[in-house]
């Protein structure tokens, strides 16, 4: 047999980890790695944090799994602390982001769908957003005009029409009678770390608003206080009608959520979604765990603060290297690197010889997404170790 045991569907390296210190990970060989990938923006409070640790092995000593056809004390207390520091109403529980977007897509399909005589059967269509990443679900590769994410999976799912990212008028020119919302990242993260401008965000709030359309954000990167606000629509001014988060709300613990204001929430009543594994016990402590100590003001700030001095450092550093980078971008602790060669071969680079970890992303760019709680120590090191890095990088030969 040819296959490995592990279906071959990532591009694994050879970095193994077996333990995490922190800011840190620790291969099976004993090599220590800065982590300022944080499994992707998921390990927000590091790989070593107690207050999170103690909650999930209490729960765990106490109750994991129960169906969701009973009573979730646990779930009804993550969903209040959600609707109390965001614009939500109410909550739904995932267990990835995944399903925390293709929750979101059905909730604004049902808000026109199953709502009687108010409602609209013809809506249905999602306008979504050049280069996004919404995951790899059926429906959520439909969602994206990445073309690599569809080669195999044919035919995809109907109901998608795509707009260039950040183009108001281009999404504006695809608002039809079947349009039933928009669905966009705030700031695109494997999309190259882009924040979309304030006149865009205003601008689709105005056009949702005046169609009757939905506001659908897909915040599972740039969402739970990873760019200094609990969530990335509060840079912009505006409430959404649905949000998708996941990621660093379980900090590392698979958790997803879709956040929804009641009246976008009409349409999903009795029997019209459910998961098995959705809000249990488990990962409702590990996300009351997560919440308790980032949604405060003090906290926010840190990361503000920390990102603002990390960005500081980054656009004084990359003008030593010209011929390597070009600008820096994001906001909070939701960095990129934009790069004026492709970013993956340096990503390795940094990764195989420098014992640093980051992410490549689209648009030749290197995400620098480090656990929220880094300090000095761990910034210092991460510039000496992208200092060295980009000091030995060979630049490739130009064909």
């Amino acid at each position: 047999m040819s296959i490995t045991p592990l279906m071959p569907t990532y591009p694994r390296c050879g970095v193994r980890p077996v333990k995490g210190d922190h800011c840190h990970l620790i291969d099976e060989d004993g090599t220590r790695y800065l982590d300022f990938a944080s499994g992707i923006a998921v390990n927000l409070l590091g790989h070593s944090h107690r207050g999170l640790i103690d909650a999930i092995q209490t729960q765990a000593e106490t109750l994991m799994h129960v169906s969701n056809l009973y009573g979730s004390p646990q779930g009804e207390r993550l969903a209040q602390q959600l609707v109390d520091h965001t614009f939500a109403d109410t909550v739904f529980f995932t267990n990835s982001g995944a399903e925390a977007v293709e929750t979101a897509i059905k909730c604004a399909r049902a808000y026109h769908q199953n709502a009687g005589d108010e409602g609209a059967a013809n809506r249905f269509e999602m306008i979504t957003f050049a280069n996004a990443f919404h995951g790899r679900t059926m429906a959520t590769i439909s969602a994206s005009n990445q073309t690599k994410m569809h080669h195999g999976f044919s035919p995809l799912l109907e109901g998608f029409k795509y707009a260039e990212f950040d183009d108001l008028e281009a999404a504006k020119a695809l608002v039809g009678p079947n349009t039933a919302g928009f669905l966009v990242e705030p700031i695109q993260g494997e999309g190259g770390i882009r924040p979309a401008s304030t006149e865009f965000m205003h601008g689709l709030r105005a056009l949702a608003d005046q169609h009757g359309l939905m506001l659908v954000l897909d915040e599972v990167q740039c969402g739970m206080a990873r760019t200094g606000k609990l969530y990335a629509y509060e840079h912009y001014g505006i409430e959404p009608d649905i949000v998708a988060s996941a990621k660093g709300l379980g900090g590392g613990f698979p958790l997803g959520a879709c956040l929804a204001t009641e009246k976008a929430a009409r349409g999903m009543t009795l029997g019209t979604h459910g998961s098995t594994y959705g809000g249990n016990p488990l990962a409702m402590a590990a996300g009351s765990a997560v919440m308790e100590a980032v949604a405060n003001e003090d906290f926010l700030a840190e990361v503000t603060e920390k990102g603002e001095r990390v960005r500081a450092r980054l656009e004084q550093f990359i003008g030593n290297y010209p011929e390597l980078f070009e600008l820096v971008r994001g906001k909070g602790l939701m960095l990129g690197i934009k790069m004026k060669v492709e970013s993956r071969p340096f990503f390795v680079h940094l990764r195989d010889n420098h014992q640093l970890l980051t992410v490549a992303a689209g648009d030749q760019t290197l995400r620098v997404i480090p656990p929220l709680v880094i300090g000095d120590a761990e910034i210092d090191e991460f510039f000496d170790k992208l200092s060295a890095g980009a000091a030995s990088f060979k630049l490739p030969e130009q064909a």
